[in-house]
């Protein structure tokens, strides 16, 4: 199934999510990520200064970061909110999340380089799942928490759900041959920067609830 950014509705979600369907990405989609790419780094050759690309967050907005600290600013961002707790999410949630994060950075509006979504289809297509704590998500302000703990595995860390166990990160992409990333400039704000956490919950909540209806409906009276 081609994802393009605009074409995800339930079925498709249950489809992906559930029945495991193969995720392709549209080529017309992804040149609109390269421009949305390429104006990012067009800012940071400017000198412009940018909240969450080349400052730090939060109170620190108005600290500006040198251009060799911009790497190490992302990837401290993903380290210092990947702190939830408590028992997983289940693999089905966990899989809708990728996608749906997968499914809005593709829409080309949050600066990311193509390789970061490419590497969120091949944890779907390779069923690599991040191991996502429920407890931490601030909620208002996305799901910052849940969101870190996703984008740990696309660096090479964390633990994942892998045939059936769950184990290193690296394990299992050393077993499917695939390479972790290194964030660049914005990629780890745009990776965290969203509500994919609670929005697969409840999307996997609606598709429980339909069955449940669908079932009931065809129950004698």
């Amino acid at each position: 199934m081609e994802l393009t950014g605009s074409n995800l509705d339930l079925e498709k979600v249950k489809q992906i999510v559930t029945g495991f369907e193969t995720v392709t990405i549209s080529k017309e989609s992804l040149e609109e990520v390269k421009k949305s790419r390429k104006a990012v780094e067009d800012y940071l050759d400017q000198h412009q200064v940018i909240y969450g690309i080349n400052t730090g967050f939060g109170k620190f907005s108005d600290v500006e970061i040198e251009d060799g600290d911009l790497d190490e600013l992302q990837l401290n961002l993903i380290h210092s909110h990947a702190c939830g707790v408590g028992e997983p999410f289940s693999e089905q949630v966990s899989r809708a999340m990728i996608l749906l994060r997968a499914n809005a950075l593709l829409k080309g509006y949050s600066g990311v380089r193509p390789v970061i979504i490419e590497r969120l289809i091949d944890l779907l297509n390779h069923r690599i799942h991040p191991v996502i704590p429920q407890q931490g998500s601030l909620g208002a302000s996305g799901d910052l928490a849940p969101l870190a703990h996703l984008a740990l595995v696309l660096l090479g860390e964390g633990e994942v759900y892998y045939q059936g166990e769950q184990v290193p990160t690296m394990i299992a992409f050393n077993q499917e041959k695939l390479e972790p990333v290194q964030l660049k400039a914005k990629e780890g704000l745009a990776l965290i920067n969203g509500t994919q956490a609670m929005t697969a919950v409840g999307v996997l909540a609606y598709l429980d609830a339909e069955k449940v209806l669908t079932y009931s409906e065809k129950l004698p009276p």
